[in-house]
């Protein structure tokens, strides 16, 4: 993720909070961001480089229509900046400082075989008791881990997948001889 999407994303949380119209706005910017990943239409209108920003901003102006005011002044900043077309990687870091402020710890479990129900709330119950958070969780499978997990939380991933061990094996050995 780049500085910049950092940047904007604070920005819209901290102008939302505080203006009390965190709620609306975190509502409006997923709405939004999921339109942009539905309607193809409307992503290659925001990703063309070759349209002019105040176009794109014009039509932004019809789309949101009684959008919330601070929502609306974002998209548009978004769109005369030239930065409208990374709206899905600005939400996201959006959505993750929202989270972060309600106590929520976003991550993603990825395991070498389907969890049980049981078993994977065992690990996210570890995590909350570890972290002191609560945990939203995203679960995946993927068999070339062979077996173990692979945790990312934000930047910091832990990956204890024979895989992975394996892997840092081979560096090692590379590197002893």
């Amino acid at each position: 993720m780049s500085v910049a999407h950092r940047t904007y994303a604070r920005a819209l949380y901290e102008a939302a909070r505080d203006s009390g119209r965190l709620p609306v706005v975190r509502e409006e910017m997923a709405d939004f961001a999921q339109s942009v990943r539905d309607v193809p239409e409307l992503r290659s209108l925001l990703r063309n480089p070759q349209l002019d920003p105040r176009v794109k901003a014009r039509a932004l102006d019809d789309v949101l229509g009684d959008a919330d005011v601070v929502f609306r002044n974002f998209v548009r900043l978004l769109a005369e900046k030239g930065r409208i077309g990374q709206l899905e990687e600005i939400a996201r870091e959006f959505e993750r400082l929202a989270a972060a402020e309600e106590g929520q710890l976003e991550v993603e479990l990825t395991t070498a075989f389907e969890l049980s129900d049981d078993e994977a709330r065992e690990i996210l119950g570890r995590i909350e008791q570890a972290s002191g958070r609560r945990v939203e969780a995203t679960r995946t499978v993927d068999p070339s881990l062979i077996g173990g997990m692979v945790l990312q939380a934000g930047s910091l991933r832990l990956d204890a997948s024979v895989r992975g061990r394996l892997e840092r094996l081979r560096r090692e050995l590379l590197t002893k001889s």
